[in-house]
Order: C-alpha cells, then structure tokens, then sequence
C-alpha cells in the first residue's frame, strides 16, 4: 500500500538531528520562551523575508491573535466584515467568527482553487475591513491583484499560510504578502512540528509587539497585563524540532515539484481533472502541500486506486457554509465551492514517494474506466 503521507518516514530524514535537538532542550532546563523559541523565530523571519515571527501554539491561534491583535490596535472593532474564501479548511472561518467579526465568504478560481480577485471586489462593502486569503494546497493566491484591491479600499490582508511554506510569486514567498500571515507546523505540514504549533509573520512592529504580549496572557512584562491575552507559546522543544527540520524544507519542496510534475506529465484520463499552476509556472511558486485532483466519479476512482494500493484523503468533503456550527448558512448557495468538495481527491504527495511509488499511482490513475453518465 503507498501511504497517503509517511510522517515516520519524513521524520525519519531529520531523525539525528532531532534527538539531538531534544536532549539540548531536556539538558538546559528552560522549556518555556528560551534561547530556541527565540532561534526559530529569527530564523523562521529570515525564510519567509519578514522582520519578525511570533511563535504560537497552532495555526489556528495563529490567525486568531492576529484578528484580535487588530482589534487592540482599534484597527477592528466587532461586526468588521472579513472577505475569506468559501472553499477554504473551517479553521480560517473560526478565526473570524471567534473574533466577533462577520466572515463574508465568496467563490474561489475554479482552477487554483484560490481566491478570485474578481469575486473579492465584488464581495467590498463599506464594513469589509479585512480580506483573510487562503493559500490553498501549496500555492500562492493572486496577491498582486488582492493587495492592489486591498490598498483602493484601505483593507487589511491577513495570509492563511498554514500550506505554503514556502511558496512563491516573483520570488516572494508566503508570509511576506499580506499586513500579516498566519502558519500551521501541524504534523503533516510541508514543515511539520512533532505535535501542535504555529507562528505569525509580520513587518509590523506595534502588531508583532502585541502579538508577542497577546500569545502570554497579555503580558510584555512578568505580572503586568496589557490585554485580555491567552496562553499560547510555542514551546522549546517544538521550537527546537522546527529550527532542524526548516534546514532541509527546500530540499524537501524541490521533492515534492519534481513528484508533482510527474503526475501531471503522466496522468491522462479523460475522467480526472488535473490541477493547474496560476501565472508562470516557471517561477515554481507551487509547494505541492497537496496534489489535489478532480473527477465527477470521486467516489469510485478512490474505492479504485485502493484496490490498487493507493491510499488518497479528500480535503475537504463539506463546505464551511455546510457545516453544523454554521447552520445560518446552510441554505446559502456556492456553486464553485460546492462543486470543488464534491469533486476532489488529494493523492499521496511526500518528499519521501519512491519514483516507482510515483508511477504506481499514475498507473492506477490510468487504468480508471470512467463510466458513462447514461
């Protein structure tokens, strides 16, 4: 069977280093805001080209202490309309909601899957005050256009970074876009932590001052409480497994380009859309968190590539406006977004995939006889 991801096997490459990393933390003491948080931050900062990271305890704290430290800065105020993707993971909605703004969620680009900057005009009321973008499965929306919308309308942009490490657009990567970006180093992320954590990056200094309080109860200085802050640090040793593993991110990114290139020079059936790169493709501004194709007949290409020994995950099944924590938005309609959860499979996509892993997969893709619609 080819697993759909192999953390073990993809942790398995840093494996020494790790240890080696850990037993530094065990040894000095100090697991709470030290010497390793402050080092991945930094470096972190660096990777991304932005002046500062503000480490946190996951993505979705990431993107909620952003909204909250706008709303601190007298930047937000509650009922502040958000423009967010209809199509994008809950989590980017429940940081909006959390933050009692109203999330005002319009249609993606049918091909990158990303925000449409056509649909983002459309969507600007005289409450919109944010637009929260999502990078989904690896590849950079359109910034140029949404931060020239974002500027005519005086708007804030938060990135949703949590699956594009390191994506690019004229050499610009993830992070250092929007006014600020919020990362996942959940486990199965292109830079994956051993467990939870996030960050934030940021060239704002008051917003990064803020943050830094906001993530610690509030607090710049032991016992003296600025904000109604919460806990939510990035630890030491998760701190200390990221600043290893980001060494060899590129590396590990140029793997995935090269795996995503085979399946879209080899996949050829009529029955499966492929994914498509926005701009120029030659720019490799794509991460390939997730090779994420399409087809009418979701349900019996999976139950197919299984028989083949090709384990796939669906990312994601129910739209936001779907769910049950929504339920004054059930009735909305959005055609695009609907379709895409319909239609999608994620097929196995890891820096650790075998060539021969490879062509398993794009033979089975082959091999699925697409049934006639009669």
């Amino acid at each position: 069977m080819i697993n759909f991801l192999d953390l073990k096997a993809i942790n398995q490459l840093d494996r020494e280093a790790m240890l080696e990393a850990c037993a530094r933390v065990i040894d000095s003491g100090w697991y709470i805001a030290g010497a390793e948080l402050s080092a991945f931050e930094h470096a972190f900062a660096e990777y991304c080209g932005t002046q500062f990271c503000i480490g946190v305890a996951n993505g979705l704290d990431a993107l909620i202490l952003t909204l909250q430290a706008w709303k601190e800065l007298g930047l937000l105020a509650d009922g502040d309309e958000v423009i967010v993707p209809s199509n994008t993971y809950i989590a980017s909605i429940l940081a909006i909601s959390q933050n009692r703004l109203v999330p005002v969620l319009v249609e993606p680009d049918e091909k990158t899957f990303n925000l449409c900057p056509t649909a983002v005009a459309a969507a600007v009321t005289k409450k919109t005050r944010a637009i929260l973008v999502v990078h989904l499965y690896g590849q950079l929306a359109n910034m140029p256009a949404i931060n020239a919308l974002a500027k005519e309308h005086g708007l804030l942009v938060l990135e949703d970074s949590a699956q594009s490490h390191g994506a690019s657009l004229g050499g610009r990567r993830a992070g250092n876009w929007g006014d600020a970006s919020g990362f996942s180093f959940y486990p199965g992320k292109n830079l994956g932590a051993l467990g939870d954590a996030g960050a934030i990056t940021t060239n704002d200094e008051k917003l990064a001052k803020t943050l830094y309080a906001l993530r610690n109860y509030g607090s710049h200085e032991k016992y003296k409480n600025l904000f109604k802050g919460v806990n939510s640090r990035l630890d030491e040793l998760q701190a200390a497994i990221l600043s290893v593993k980001l060494k060899s991110l590129d590396q590990q990114t140029q793997r995935r380009r090269e795996i995503a290139q085979r399946y879209l020079a080899g996949i050829d059936n009529s029955g499966i859309v492929l994914p498509s790169i926005g701009g120029n493709s030659s720019d490799e501004q794509h991460v390939w968190h997730l090779f994420v194709v399409r087809t009418a007949q979701r349900e019996a290409l999976q139950k197919h590539l299984m028989a083949c020994g090709v384990q796939t995950l669906i990312h994601y099944p129910i739209p936001p406006h779907k769910q049950s924590a929504y339920k004054e938005w059930n009735e909305l309609s959005f055609p695009v977004a609907e379709r895409l959860h319909d239609e999608v499979l994620s097929l196995p996509m890891g820096p650790t995939l075998s060539d021969e892993e490879v062509d398993q997969v794009i033979t089975a893709c082959n091999s699925f006889v697409v049934a006639n619609a009669s």
